[in-house]
């Protein structure tokens, strides 16, 4: 629900700010000084600094909501849980005057849609009981900036405090793979001023991912096979999989499936999405 939330953000601001052509970059990483040292284009950088319970929106009694249904049934589900989330957001340029442009934009964005749009949210985020709402710039959410910049080792700089608040359901069950892509290297690490001088130092690098395959059939009679490999790949009930040990390059992916032609998906390891629609 997290990522979800980071595109729904980058999805707005991009459209707010008329973003083109990858002109300025949208992130979400820690701004350290090494990272920072490593731009090479304007950056908003929205980075989630804590998650805590609102408790002032805990909802204690009743724990249960009863909904009545036209078929004469009762649909009993628990209260969600709401969760406030504190990103730290700045703007990196090479000027000031480009940083502050560019928060000023951000900013006005923000006041601009005191909810997160409706025809932006990812389909996890439909469901909400209330609209999403988002809060910048609250005096009370600027804690101790000068301890923030010196544990992550930067120099301090102007930026804006935004609280979103979400509505957690714990009992919901979630069918997206914990992790898509995982990077594993194996070799001796060279050292940063060598990596062009000696490109036979590179470690080998290896990805394990995972998706899910989408699809009104039956997974039990469904067999999912790596081509290059000839390698059969185990389909969770959800129809969630995962293969390792796969290197940087194209695959195929073959979906057989019983009394039908089988389907080939061509795929990029490593690559942001491996969901498979059959």
């Amino acid at each position: 629900m997290i990522d979800d939330l980071d595109e729904v953000l980058r999805r707005l601001l991009t459209h707010e700010l008329s973003i083109q052509n990858g002109e300025i970059d949208i992130t979400f990483d820690q701004p350290k000084r090494e990272w920072s040292a490593r731009l090479s284009r304007p950056t908003i950088n929205l980075f989630l600094n804590t998650l805590h319970e609102n408790k002032k929106l805990r909802q204690t009694q009743p724990m249960w909501e009863i909904e009545r249904n036209d078929n004469g049934t009762v649909t009993q589900r628990r209260k969600s849980i709401r969760v406030d989330l504190n990103y730290i957001i700045t703007a990196w340029a090479t000027e000031p005057e480009d940083e502050h442009r560019l928060l000023s934009r951000v900013l006005i964005a923000f006041y601009r849609h005191p909810h997160l749009p409706a025809d932006l949210l990812t389909e996890s985020l439909q469901n909400q009981p209330v609209p999403i709402p988002i809060m910048v710039a609250q005096e009370e959410e600027q804690r101790n900036p000068a301890d923030f910049w010196g544990s992550i080792d930067n120099e301090w700089r102007l930026a804006l405090a935004c609280v979103i608040t979400l509505a957690i359901d714990p009992y919901q069950v979630m069918t997206t793979p914990v992790v898509r892509t995982r990077e594993v290297r194996i070799g001796q690490s060279p050292q940063p001023p060598l990596r062009q001088l000696a490109a036979s130092n590179e470690p080998d690098r290896f990805w394990t991912i995972g998706g899910t395959i989408r699809s009104d059939k039956p997974f039990e009679t469904m067999r999912l096979t790596l081509l290059e490999r000839g390698l059969d790949i185990p389909l969770q009930p959800e129809g969630r999989f995962a293969v390792g040990n796969l290197g940087p390059g194209s695959y195929t992916l073959e979906v057989s499936v019983e009394g039908h032609q089988p389907r080939r998906y061509g795929i990029t390891v490593p690559a942001a999405d491996y969901d498979l629609e059959v």
